[in-house]
């Protein structure tokens, strides 16, 4: 019998590119012997980790499976684009080009840098919310299961806001997943002010956040699902190039400074200066296709696509298994990324 390990999951924001997520998620769950003690999720992370939470507590390893393929297929049908009829066959690349210089794509990416999102008036529509609406609430806010954790960025204060428990509303996950560009600030009541506080996407100060996985319940390991490429060897040239490349920068930067932190605990605990009595050692893991996410681009964050969320799954279930290949026998021993190189 194998050895049952016991980790926590750190999902990343980055629109359609989640269902990389999925695909991580759903070869995850097929291994009955990892279990999962917490979960912290930004943007569509915080989507993959209510649908994750609520399909553990309501049918264990295939209703979590079940209900995120029912997330990803509501997603994929908010917007069925021309592109979906002769896609078949193209490499993701391809496509990624197709969409960032389709006329649909750059009519939106310029509305959205001249309109406000306030403009609509009594027109505005956030897509997003006819799904989230339709989570069991009583599931994802649940005592049973996994701790889950929401991350959304005030926008008084640019701090950032981690919603857990009975917190965890509709509301919530929309903050989390608020781009200010495209949607209105999610307007929340923030117990800790006494006021009404409006909410931008967590991204901006944890994509995710892991310190709501440090306390000593938790196990050690911290397994980050990275959908935002830390590296571009091009010089990004075109303006939605140097756009996307903004963000993912911006998006990544949170996590980097975490990483850094636990480098930095870890170096203090490993000559001594640190005693193990008073901090826990973190032992951090990631999977992530660079290669695929340096194919594409912020157009197949914004405009989901049936072909390009299918390869995504796909890419994250073939990560996934590399990954429990080469390091399932790490797991609650020793980290398995170099946190040193990483944010060097």
């Amino acid at each position: 019998m194998a050895e049952t390990k016991h980790i926590n999951l750190a999902l990343q924001g980055g629109g359609a590119h989640g269902a990389f997520t999925w695909g991580v998620l759903d070869r995850i769950l097929e291994d009955e012997d990892i279990e999962i003690a917490g979960i912290s999720g930004t943007s569509a992370g915080a989507l993959n980790g209510a649908a994750l939470k609520a399909g553990l507590v309501s049918g264990g390893r295939d209703g979590a499976r079940e209900n995120l393929d029912w997330l990803w297929g509501q997603v994929g049908a908010q917007q069925q684009t021309w592109l979906s009829d002769w896609t078949q066959g193209i490499n993701p690349g391809q496509v990624a080009r197709a969409i960032e210089y389709s006329p649909a794509f750059a009519f939106a990416d310029l509305w959205s840098r001249v309109v406000s999102p306030y403009s609509y008036g009594p027109f505005y529509h956030n897509p997003l919310e006819e799904i989230v609406q339709r989570f069991d609430f009583d599931k994802v806010c649940a005592s049973a299961g996994p701790e889950l954790f929401i991350c959304a960025t005030c926008v008084r204060t640019g701090k950032i806001r981690v919603f857990a428990n009975d917190d965890i509303t509709t509301p919530a996950i929309l903050a989390s997943a608020c781009l200010p560009t495209m949607f209105q600030a999610v307007e929340i009541d923030d117990p800790d002010t006494g006021r009404t506080e409006s909410y931008w996407d967590g991204g901006y100060a944890g994509n995710p956040a892991l310190f709501p996985l440090f306390p000593e319940r938790f196990p050690a390991d911290i397994v980050v699902i990275n959908i935002n490429p830390i590296e571009r060897e091009a010089v990004p040239v075109t303006p939605h190039q140097i756009q996307n490349r903004i963000n993912e920068i911006s998006f990544n930067a949170s996590l980097l400074r975490e990483l850094r932190a636990i480098a930095f605990v870890q170096r203090l605990l490993d000559d001594g200066t640190l005693s193990t009595e008073r901090k826990n050692r973190v032992l951090v893991h990631m999977i992530s296709d660079d290669a695929l996410m340096n194919e594409l681009s912020v157009a197949t964050k914004l405009m989901p696509n049936a072909f390009i969320l299918d390869r995504l799954k796909t890419a994250g279930r073939t990560a996934a298994d590399a990954f429990l290949a080469a390091h399932r026998d790490d797991l609650n021993r020793r980290g398995t990324i170099d946190l040193s190189e990483m944010y060097g």
